[in-house]
C-alpha cells in the first residue's frame, strides 16, 4: 500500500530537507558473490567484476533520478558484497605471500568494480572470525593493509567476537597489526578509515566501512541509511521546558516522519532495479555540517558539554526514542539503528574534545547505550600495537557482554601526538589526536586464544 503524506507532512518535510540537512545518507546494494568462485583468480577476479557490474549499473542513474523527483538528497551510493575471506578459498595457493598477492587481485577488481559502477564505496573485503580463523581468513586479514593503500574505494571489517562465541584474541591481534600497517602505508593514516573491527556485526549494514552483504542474504537487495540529526535537534530547541519522557515522544514523532522519507525511497529505488527492497537502518549520522551533530543533540538534551556526566544517559534516550519512533515507520528495521558518534566526522565531537570532556574512555562507555562504538577516533601514530589490541578487546567485549553491536575504527596517525590537529577532507572530516593511556596490555595480548561467551549467549 503506497504511502500517503498530508500537505502539512510535504511542508514539514520541505522544511527538514531544506533547512535541517534531513537526507537519505546511502543507499547500499547488497549483492551475493557466491557464484563468482573460480580456482583460477583471474577468471574469478572477473566474474566478480562483471556479477558487480552487471548487477549495479543502474544503482547510481536510478538513484540520482528519485533524488530529483523527490527532492530528497542522496548522500552516498554504495555496494556491499559476500565476506571474500568466504569465497576465495578456491583460488588460494597453501603459500601464505602467494595467496596474499592473489588477494591483492580480487580487491583490485572490487575497486575497479565500483569506479565502473560509479559507487562511493564497495564493502565486504570482510572476515568473519569471531571464534577461529580458517587459512583464508588469515590470508584476507594480513592482506587488508596492502589491498586498502593500492585502492580508493575497498572498505574492509573484520568481525572478531559475538555474543555467541566470545572474542578471538588471535584475530584482534592480527586487526591490529592490519591497522597499524595500514596507517604506516597511507597519508596521515588514512587508509584506517576503511578498515572496522566488529562484535555482532549485522549482516544488512548499510553504512561503511562495515558493510557486508551476510550469508543469511538472498542474491541481491537494497539498504537503506537514512539520517537527520539535525531536524532532532531543531525539536529539541523547540521543546526546551519539557520533560524528559515528553521529549522522548516528541523524538519519536519526528523519528517517524524520518523514517518514512526513507521507507518511500527504499522501496520504490528497490522496485525500479528489480531487487529486494532489504531494511532501513535508523541510525543518526552526523557531518561537520553545523547543526547536523550527534554531539550536540545530546547537549541539547541538557549535558553541558558532550562526553561530560549524564552524556550516557541522554544517549541511551535518544536512541531509545530514535528507535521506537522508526520502528512503526518501516517495513524492515536492520543494520546498525543507533546513533553514530565518528568523532572525525561530527563537529560537535570535535569541539567537546577541545574543550577536555570528551575522551576514549567515555567513547567506550557510550557505546553500551548507541551502536557503533570507537569510531573515527584518531590517536598518536606510536600507539603500541598492544594497546590498539587492547582498545579493540575493550570495546568489542562491550558488545559481547550486552548482546549488542559495537566496533571499533581507530587511526593512527603517524607522527602525529595527542592534541594535533588533522584534516582528512570531505566525508572523513577533521579532529585532534586522542590520549591514549601509556600502559600496555602486553601480556593480555600474547596469550592469545579465545575469552569465552558469556553466559547470556546460552538461551536454548
Amino acid at each position: 500500500m503506497p504511502l500517503e503524506y498530508t500537505p502539512k507532512e510535504i511542508v514539514e518535510t520541505i522544511r527538514m530537507i531544506g533547512i535541517q540537512n534531513l537526507d537519505i545518507r546511502t543507499v547500499t546494494l547488497g549483492i551475493n558473490l557466491r557464484d563468482c568462485c573460480h580456482p583460477d583468480v583471474d577468471r574469478m577476479s572477473e566474474n566478480i567484476l562483471q556479477k558487480i557490474v552487471d548487477s549495479a549499473d543502474k544503482l547510481v542513474s536510478t538513484a540520482d533520478r528519485l533524488q530529483s523527483k523527490y527532492g530528497v538528497p542522496i548522500i552516498n551510493k554504495r555496494v556491499a558484497v559476500t565476506p571474500i575471506a568466504l569465497i576465495f578459498a578456491s583460488a588460494l595457493s597453501k603459500d601464505v605471500e602467494e595467496s596474499k598477492e592473489r588477494a591483492y587481485k580480487i580487491a583490485a577488481s572490487l575497486d575497479k568494480a565500483a569506479k565502473e559502477v560509479g559507487v562511493d564505496f564497495i564493502g565486504g573485503y570482510s572476515a568473519l572470525v569471531y571464534k577461529d580463523m580458517a587459512f583464508p581468513d588469515r590470508v584476507l586479514i594480513e592482506s587488508v593493509p596492502q589491498a586498502l593503500a593500492s585502492t580508493e574505494t575497498l572498505c574492509s571489517s573484520i568481525v572478531a567476537a559475538s555474543t555467541k562465541a566470545g572474542l578471538n584474541m588471535d584475530a584482534v591481534n592480527l586487526a591490529a597489526n592490519a591497522v597499524k600497517e595500514t596507517s604506516s602505508l597511507t597519508k596521515d593514516g588514512v587508509g584506517c578509515c576503511r578498515l572496522v573491527v566488529f562484535a555482532n556485526a549485522p549482516e544488512d549494514n548499510p553504512f561503511m566501512a562495515g558493510a557486508f552483504f551476510g550469508v543469511g542474504e538472498g542474491d541481491k537487495a537494497i539498504n537503506v541509511g537514512v539520517s537527520g540529526p539535525g531536524v532532532i535537534k531543531e525539536i529539541l530547541g523547540e521543546n526546551s521546558d519539557k520533560s524528559l519522557n515528553e521529549l522522548s515522544e516528541e523524538i519519536k514523532k519526528m523519528s517517524f516522519k524520518i523514517t518514512r522519507v526513507g521507507q518511500l525511497i527504499g522501496r520504490e529505488l528497490a522496485e525500479e532495479l528489480k531487487v529486494r527492497f532489504g531494511s532501513i537502518d535508523l541510525s543518526l549520522a552526523p557531518t561537520m555540517i553545523a547543526g547536523d551533530s550527534v554531539a550536540e543533540i545530546v547537549e541539547s538534551i541538557g549535558v553541558g558539554s558532550f562526553g561530560a556526566p549524564g552524556s550516557t544517559a541522554a544517549l541511551a534516550m535518544l536512541v531509545d526514542a530514535v528507535k521506537k519512533g522508526g520502528v512503526m515507520a518501516a517495513e524492515n528495521v536492520g543494520g546498525l539503528s543507533g546513533a553514530f558518534i565518528p568523532v572525525s566526522e561530527d563537529g560537535g565531537a570535535l569541539r567537546a574534545l577541545e574543550r577536555g570532556s570528551l575522551s576514549l574512555d567515555k567513547l567506550e562507555a557510550m557505546s553500551s547505550v548507541c551502536s557503533v562504538g570507537l569510531d573515527m577516533a584518531l590517536i598518536p601514530g606510536d600507539t603500541p600495537v598492544e594497546t590498539i589490541a587492547g582498545i579493540m578487546a575493550d570495546e568489542l567485549m562491550v558488545g559481547v557482554m550486552n548482546n549488542k553491536t559495537t566496533a571499533v575504527r581507530v587511526i593512527p596517525v603517524p607522527g602525529k601526538s595527542a592534541g594535533e590537529y588533522v584534516e582528512f577532507g570531505g566525508l572523513l572530516g577533521c579532529s585532534r589526536v586522542m590520549r591514549v593511556s601509556e600502559f600496555v596490555p602486553k601480556k593480555l595480548i600474547e596469550r592469545g586464544g579465545r575469552i569465552p561467551a558469556p553466559m547470556r549467549s546460552l538461551t536454548n
